[in-house]
């Protein structure tokens, strides 16, 4: 009989993750001065930047705000889907999570974020709100309980 394979657990944590824009500043704004984000880098100019923000007090975890279409490798097809995925919602997603989902809710309608779902009791268990992003980006909030 043959010892079952042992799987040693790997030690890995989200570092960044990526989402398009479509107007840097825009986004930089949304993130910075709605979300409270704080900037960890700006880099390029014009639609061309880069730009890192991440939740104070969590320095390891960042979103890196990029232009999604600016590959070499990206065609003028793809370009058009992905700009037509954008302009929908359906493009980029994050999920985020507060303990205090009523009032993070308050602050981005303050904001001007566009609400897409006010705080609901969802039948699998969680309480959610969902925004869009200056780019249409689909970001959700959890509620920690």
């Amino acid at each position: 009989m043959a010892a079952a394979p042992s799987l040693t657990a790997m030690d890995l944590t989200i570092h960044n993750t990526f989402l398009p824009h479509d107007d840097p500043d825009a986004s930089l704004a949304f993130y910075r001065d709605t979300l409270g984000f704080e900037v960890r880098n700006d880099v390029g100019q014009g639609t061309m930047r880069w730009i890192t923000v991440g939740p104070k007090g969590q320095p390891g975890t960042s979103i890196v705000l990029h232009p999604p279409a600016v590959d070499p490798g990206i065609t003028e097809d793809e370009r058009r889907t992905i700009s037509e995925m954008m302009a929908k919602g359906t493009y980029g997603i994050i999920v985020l999570a507060t303990k205090d989902l009523d009032s993070a809710f308050e602050r981005l309608q303050t904001g001007d974020a566009e609400v897409v779902q006010e705080p609901t009791d969802q039948p699998y268990g969680i309480r959610d709100c969902a925004f869009r992003d200056p780019a249409g980006n689909m970001v959700r909030i959890n509620e920690i309980r």
